[in-house]
């Protein structure tokens, strides 16, 4: 069971040393790295002196060689039983996971073993997954491990940046422990597979078949041609300004008109989230708005861009598809008010008509 300290910030271990079975000491942090805090226990020792002081335990070879076997023996121990009972690993797992990847991130030396046991929630399922599992089931053409990171696994399974993946059977990984931000850019790739955000920089799917969808369907008969949705984009683009860094057509979406994605060199906006909210810094980049082309509301307002009367709705339209991603990221609109004037704006010319 998960203890009630921890994640407490001081991440002290809970091991008692004895020599010769006589107690010395239950603060003994270098017998276990922060990242095992969660192991209880008692430690018995032959090979040290009993009048052994503190100072003396600190960068103490005996208790070096005694923690470099306890991590391997620990480690050892947890993959025979994900191995032989997934179901009570999926438990501890389910505990302790977000504590053992602190171990991804830190100890470069244990970090293949770290790797091997840790499970992750994808879109495959309900099931968690290694991601040897993730690598195996890679479709053709797939070149990267995808991965999205957010507050809650179910958030995560309804977000719009993996409509593109969902469509073409692509698995995608559920990040929502916050160290997950950390040790993944450690780590960089798996089995030869680079880590990707699906909410970072242009993707390029089109080695990979669509499954859900032809994608050779006959276009929407309703007169709006690419042009149109070009000049939508034009039009958002001046009405934004700095509230995004571009607006462009979306290869993600299949169903939402619209979400924000982080550009390629920028932070992945998880993380931005994370280091806002800790004061780390002030304030995050502009973000790319992508629009769905085939989506029912952006061609009735692409059909309207160059009407007589229609800016002053096409530059509402505007703010609230991006007020619209904001909150479908959880996030808030920056001007709540203007917000709600907005769609209430909307919504009464909607029913009047």
């Amino acid at each position: 069971t998960k203890p009630i300290d921890l994640f407490d910030v001081e991440r002290k271990t809970r091991l008692k040393l004895y020599v010769k079975r006589v107690f010395i000491t239950d603060d003994c942090g270098d017998l276990l790295p922060g990242y095992m805090r969660f192991v209880r226990g008692i430690v018995d020792s032959e090979d040290m002196p009993l009048n052994i002081s503190r100072e003396m335990l600190q960068n103490n070879p005996v208790v070096a060689r005694i923690r470099a076997g306890l991590v391997k023996r620990v480690l050892g121990e947890l993959k025979k039983k994900a191995e032989k009972a997934p179901e009570e690993y999926a438990q501890f797992w389910g505990n302790f996971g977000a504590v053992l990847k602190e171990g991804i991130y830190e100890d470069s030396a244990n970090r293949e073993r770290l790797i091997a046991i840790a499970r992750f929630h994808s879109t495959a399922g309900d099931d968690l997954i290694s991601l040897d599992d993730y690598v195996g089931r890679m479709k053709q053409g797939q070149t990267a491990i995808y991965y999205i990171s957010g507050e809650s696994v179910e958030a995560l399974r309804k977000s719009p940046q993996i409509e593109a993946f969902a469509a073409r059977g692509v698995e995608v990984l559920l990040l929502s422990d916050p160290v997950d931000e950390f040790w993944m850019p450690a780590v960089q790739s798996h089995a030869e597979k680079p880590f990707k955000s699906v909410t970072q920089g242009d993707l390029d799917l089109d080695a990979i078949a669509t499954e859900a969808k032809d994608e050779d369907e006959a276009a929407p008969e309703d007169g709006v041609g690419d042009n149109d949705i070009d000049n939508l984009i034009a039009l958002a683009k001046l009405t934004l300004k700095d509230a995004v860094k571009d607006v462009r057509v979306s290869a993600r979406l299949t169903d939402s008109a619209v979400c924000l994605v982080a550009d390629e060199g920028d932070l992945d906006m998880h993380l931005e989230r994370l280091l806002r909210q800790h004061k780390r810094i002030a304030e995050g980049a502009s973000r790319i708005l992508e629009i769905n082309p085939k989506h029912p509301l952006i061609r009735v307002l692409a059909k309207l861009v160059g009407k007589k009367g229609a800016a002053d709705d096409l530059a509402d339209a505007a703010h609230l598809l991006l007020d619209q991603a904001r909150i479908l990221e959880g996030e808030q609109p920056p001007d709540a008010a203007a917000f709600a004037q907005r769609l209430a704006g909307f919504m009464q010319k909607g029913v009047a008509t």
